[in-house]
């Protein structure tokens, strides 16, 4: 038991760690609470999923379109500035929604609005503070540096929609008080930001900023095995994610309850992914990891097609804990993998491309909710499950031809396996 909490925790011995991965933790109780408020706000403003979707929408297309800037910064700016200035307007823009909900002005563009300005930051925020995490650790602790990062996120997803919920639960007032609560919490972010010391300097290049994002994107081109890390990772998110969109239709329209019911389906779903990236993070630098990632991305997949077969909100319940399981231990070795195989150079502009996946998630919610307008919910996360599903076979695929023909792999791909 003592040696396999060592080995789980690796990473939190060292001090620096810590204080970023304590700063993680607030903004991701903050993220994943913005991201139950304002579905919830949009759906009762409007009563369809399109709302919903735009919402989600406007923070994708923000992401997708800045996302490789954001890469291609965090390998040449200070990283403990550019999150500073980030976790500062996300600050901002919890705040000025919190106030416009108190007033009673809010609209589904004003949430539109917000979320825009919330992608526009989460474009450089996101790159820099797994780079710069990654200097806090040693070499080989990368993984479990990744994978514990992976824990603070799924923690926030079981504390957050709790107390987003309790907030709802007095109605429109009580979702000024979540905003507003938001930017507390980021506040707390920005003063375990400004403790750690300064990012290393980065290397000087002769390329414009365009030039670097071309680079490394042509360093993942010509990594096969990263190639198709970054392609089956940002297809199981940009279709499987979206169900987060359809949840509040699907409880109301489907099992009639009120939408505010998807708190505690997000915290089930937030149990499993937990308990997934506690159980995997020892195995985050082993060679068993890529194996243990296709058969949690598998468990996330079946869990969609169970969402959209669901007869009753328990058996939803447990078709949420089953999907938070197979995204969370998916999730975390993916950056895992990723972690070891990306030369420092470019780990910026490799984890922004992993980021454009919840980006494409983001945009995909779209469409996706004008599609369950028109054929119902059910049968919109059905389609959503089998294209995850579909892909996890073919990266299964893929992979064990890569392995038969005996691909040769670069040198830094080796201290992954």
């Amino acid at each position: 038991m003592g040696s396999w909490f060592r080995d789980t925790f690796a990473a939190l011995a060292e001090r620096n760690f810590r204080i970023l991965w304590t700063g993680s933790l607030l903004a991701f109780i903050a993220f994943f609470m913005s991201t139950v408020v304002q579905s919830v706000v949009a759906f009762d403003l409007s009563g369809n999923n399109r709302a919903v979707g735009f919402v989600v929408f406007a923070q994708g297309i923000a992401q997708l379109a800045l996302g490789p800037l954001g890469g291609a910064l965090a390998d040449r700016l200070s990283k403990k500035t550019v999150i500073l200035a980030c976790q500062t307007t996300i600050f901002s823009a919890f705040v000025a929604l919190g106030l416009l909900v108190a007033t009673d002005v809010i609209t589904i563009g004003y949430l539109a609005g917000g979320s825009f300005v919330i992608g526009v930051a989460f474009s450089f925020l996101g790159p820099s503070r797994q780079a710069f995490m990654l200097e806090l650790v040693d070499g080989d602790r990368r993984g479990n540096a990744v994978a514990l990062s992976q824990v603070a996120l799924n923690a926030s997803r079981i504390v957050a929609p709790l107390v987003a919920g309790a907030m709802l639960a007095v109605g429109f007032l009580g979702a000024a008080g979540a905003f507003l609560g938001m930017g507390v919490l980021y506040v707390g972010a920005i003063v375990c930001t400004i403790v750690l010391p300064p990012s290393r300097t980065p290397s000087g290049t002769s390329r414009s900023v365009l030039g670097d994002i071309a680079s490394g994107l042509a360093y993942v081109r010509d990594h096969a095995r990263l190639r198709r890390l970054v392609l089956s990772y940002v297809l199981v998110i940009m279709f499987g994610f979206t169900y987060v969109t359809l949840l509040p239709g699907l409880v109301e329209n489907e099992l009639h309850r009120d939408a505010k019911s998807i708190t505690l389906l997000l915290g089930v779903n937030a149990v499993g992914g937990l308990g997934a990236s506690i159980g995997v993070a020892s195995r985050a630098d082993s060679r068993h990891a890529r194996t243990i990632y296709t058969v949690m991305c598998l468990i996330f997949g079946l869990s969609l097609l169970a969402q959209g077969f669901a007869p009753s909100y328990a058996f939803l319940a447990v078709a949420m804990f089953f999907g938070g399981l197979g995204a969370g231990g998916f999730q975390t070795l993916n950056g895992a993998i990723v972690s070891h195989i990306t030369e420092p150079e470019y780990f910026g502009r490799v984890v922004s491309l992993t980021f454009l996946a919840f980006a494409a998630s983001s945009i995909f919610a779209l469409p996706v909710g004008f599609l369950a307008d028109a054929i119902g919910e059910r049968p919109t996360i059905w389609i959503t499950g089998s294209i995850v599903t579909a892909a996890t076979a073919m990266f299964w695929l893929l992979e064990r031809a890569a392995e038969s023909d005996s691909v040769p792999v670069p040198a830094a791909a080796t201290a992954g396996d």
